[in-house]
């Protein structure tokens, strides 16, 4: 049974989940720093080939495809000559030949690179099969969980992986949580209430999991990506107005409110559809926004209604 802890203007500031959930929670915690550091490590890789001369980021997405492997396995080797590393490239890749004959030139020495390449490269191997041995660890944890998490997946941003990240923080069910609004504000992912005599100060969030928010951040810039879905046409319109930080933020804020009502209610995510702005709205306040931008531009609008 889940525990509350403390209390805001809307509840409980935190809970303490059943112990499957938070040793869930410590294994997708540990996956994120696995993950975080193997990017790191590919960073330092990509750095030492640019100050030999070996520059794969304009041909190739990343250094660690199949192609990428090959060729650096065969300069580890020995192997100089630009067209016979470039015709190493596997699939797709071999459309981008040309670009690759260009990109092993430079001055990569096998008696001095090769030693901090092969230690990179066996480090993220290590963390590879790290993540894997982790990624089996919480398979295992939410088998119990699948319906869960097929429901979640509905949304749009939100794969797997992000999906089990958001049954960890948060738990598979609302029982702590009365409301929406409960949630998102002990999540901390909702303006701020401060104000004085009458006068609003500053809106800030509160404090809250970094984890979850991170998590949530990254199905928020997913589903700006997302085409015709309503999180993405809402993501646009405050990004127009307020900027991205806060189009990240409103979106955040709408993954979780949808996450509690599919967990609430049972349901799967229902878009509202990337019009759905738009058609909330009567003629009367379509007809005053659109004045309202041409206005902005400095014109004067004036409006002639057909009689009926």
């Amino acid at each position: 049974m889940d525990r509350p802890v403390g209390g805001t203007r809307f509840g409980a500031t935190s809970f303490v989940p059943p112990p499957p959930i938070r040793e869930l929670r410590d294994f997708t915690r540990h996956r994120r720093t696995l993950n975080e550091e193997r990017t790191r490590g590919i960073q330092r890789l990509e750095k030492v080939l640019q100050d030999a001369g070996v520059k794969f980021s304009g041909s190739a997405s990343t250094i660690l495809t199949k192609s990428g492997r090959a060729i650096l396995d065969a300069m580890l080797a020995g192997g100089a000559d630009p067209a016979i590393l470039a015709n190493l490239a596997l699939g797709r890749m071999r459309s981008k030949i040309p670009q690759l004959q260009d990109a092993p030139q430079g001055t990569f020495r096998v008696s001095h690179h090769d030693v901090f390449v092969k230690q990179m490269l066996a480090h993220i191997d290590f963390l590879d099969g790290q993540t894997e041995q982790i990624d089996a660890e919480i398979e295992q944890r939410v088998m119990e969980h699948e319906p869960v998490l097929e429901r979640v997946q509905t949304t749009p941003g939100v794969g797997r992986k992000i999906a089990v990240s958001l049954v960890a923080e948060i738990c598979g069910h609302m029982s702590v949580f009365p409301s929406a609004a409960h949630l998102a504000s002990w999540a901390g992912i909702c303006p701020g209430n401060n104000a004085s005599g009458g006068k609003a100060r500053s809106g800030r969030t509160r404090h809250g999991s970094v984890a979850l928010r991170t998590v949530l951040t990254e199905a928020a810039q997913s589903a700006a990506r997302t085409k015709g879905a309503y999180l993405t046409a809402h993501f646009h319109s405050v990004r127009s107005r307020r900027g991205t930080f806060e189009a990240i933020g409103a979106t955040r804020h709408d993954i979780l409110v949808a996450y509690w009502h599919i967990i609430h209610d049972d349901v799967d995510y229902i878009d509202l559809g990337a019009d759905w702005a738009v058609r909330r709205q009567g003629p009367e306040q379509q007809r005053a926004r659109l004045v309202h931008q041409i206005e902005k531009l400095g014109r004067e609008v004036t409006l002639t209604i057909p009689a009926e």
